[in-house]
């Protein structure tokens, strides 16, 4: 919910800069304002508020599991969010980190660890 609440005030910013500007001095300039907000409204959202919104307060965000894996958990460290797949193919389970603005991305590779299977003696 607060996504859409930060979308409708984006945009509702957005189109005030560009018809007040445009209509009280010129429409380029109006334009180019409108523009502007919309491009710094989608980089805060998309390097800062985007995991900050999901974690604390309800947001929005999908992420797909990779083909031919298995989602096994996901888990909260600090503003970032990790989630473990499992590839039977390999028998590895991937821990995958998703951070603000997709930089600095960690991955974390586990070889034979048999996740799903029970163990025989």
């Amino acid at each position: 919910m607060i996504t859409y609440l930060y979308w409708i005030a984006v945009i509702s910013v957005a189109i005030f800069v560009f018809w007040g500007v445009g209509r009280y001095l010129k429409w380029k300039a109006g334009l180019i304002g409108g523009l502007a907000i919309l491009i710094i409204g989608w980089g805060m959202y998309f390097f800062h508020y985007e995991q900050h919104f999901v974690k604390n307060f309800g947001g929005v965000m999908s992420i797909a599991v990779p083909d031919g894996q298995m989602h096994m958990q996901a888990t909260w460290k600090d503003d970032n969010l990790w989630i473990e797949n499992y590839d039977p193919k390999t028998n590895t389970c991937i821990f995958s980190e998703y951070s603000k603005g997709s930089l600095l991305e960690g991955r974390v590779t586990i070889k034979n660890c048999n996740p799903l299977m029970p163990k025989t003696e």
